[in-house]
């Protein structure tokens, strides 16, 4: 299987670091090669042209940025999806990994 590359945007880029730490334990512990990073959302235009992004995931917070990331990346064909506010907040890492696996068609 290809190294994925998950992208999560908040709105400062910080409250996610948390929530990618416990994605990376859980995307170690099935043995995938995943790339997760949280950006903040004035940072993701330019994540999105550097890297090979495979999905992109909302922070509950920015969730009425969705439409506005939809027109960006339909293009690119990379899914779209806002967290589960409740998977968020108490930051389990293994449903949000399931959410974007799953986004991805794996």
């Amino acid at each position: 299987m290809s190294k994925k590359t998950i992208m999560l945007v908040c709105s400062a880029g910080m409250s996610t670091s948390l929530l990618v730490t416990k994605m990376e334990k859980a995307a170690e512990a099935r043995g995938l090669d995943a790339d997760i990073f949280a950006v903040s959302a004035s940072d993701a235009d330019n994540n999105l042209a550097e890297k090979d992004v495979n999905v992109l995931l909302l922070g509950p917070q920015v969730r009425f940025m969705k439409a506005q990331f939809e027109g960006k990346l339909a293009p690119m064909n990379i899914p779209l999806d806002v967290i589960d506010m409740k998977d968020y907040g108490m930051m389990n890492g293994e449903n949000v990994l399931d959410q974007a696996l799953k986004l991805m068609g794996e």
